[in-house]
């Protein structure tokens, strides 16, 4: 695993398709959370090193599977998942915390639910170090490797009326730190200008439109 942030941890690169790289990420604030998922058990040692897991917060349903239990089974930790999802995820893990509204939890979690990507895509924002904010926005946004801010748009699958809905919803959440799940380029995590941020979102949105989408 790799400190990314004071307070943030990332585990290894995880590759489940062909041009596809995704992470986990530790946040060490108010608890040991856990958002997103693991493909293999490389960082268990060092998880428990660090303290294990005391909640995982999954983005949406691609980052349910058999990882699930095994998470379940050497750490125990609640699992936070929307609960328009609970059917596919909860065929490989318990559910303890179905999520259905906006709202901020006991760990100081603020859940922003953000369909369009998956019916039950939701972001998450958090209070980081320092007094910034960091927003874990799943595969709902992310950042290509070209720099170009992009929507989660797959065809068949995504809902782009929804989906830009949603990024205007992502619009006004002001973060410092930006993490998505899938990624493109070099990195998932982003520091920005929380002004730029609403310009950024209106960069996904526009190629969204420019793609007949949105």
């Amino acid at each position: 695993m790799r400190q990314v942030l004071p307070d943030l941890w990332e585990t290894q690169e995880d590759n489940p398709f062909p041009g596809l790289r995704t992470h986990a990420y530790l946040w060490t604030g108010t608890n040991n959370v856990l958002f997103y998922s693991v493909a293999g058990e490389a960082d268990f040692d060092e998880l428990d090193r660090l303290g294990g897991i005391t909640d995982q917060y999954l983005s949406h349903q691609d980052e349910a599977g058999p990882m699930l239990g095994r998470i379940a089974e050497r750490f125990g930790p609640r699992l936070h998942v929307a609960a328009a999802e609970a059917d596919v995820v909860g065929r490989h893990a318990r559910i303890d915390v179905p999520l259905t509204e906006r709202h901020v939890d006991d760990n100081g979690v603020e859940i922003v639910p953000t369909p369009g990507h998956t019916v039950g895509s939701t972001c998450y924002l958090v209070p980081g170090a320092d007094g910034t904010r960091y927003l874990f926005t799943g595969d709902t946004l992310y950042r290509g490797a070209s720099g170009t801010w992009r929507a989660g748009y797959i065809e068949g699958m995504s809902d782009a009326r929804v989906l830009a809905d949603s990024l205007r919803l992502l619009a006004k959440t002001e973060p410092d730190v930006v993490v998505s799940s899938a990624f493109a380029g070099e990195a998932g995590v982003h520091r920005i200008d929380a002004r730029e941020w609403p310009a950024h979102v209106d960069q996904a949105l526009s190629g969204l439109s420019a793609a007949g989408q949105g």
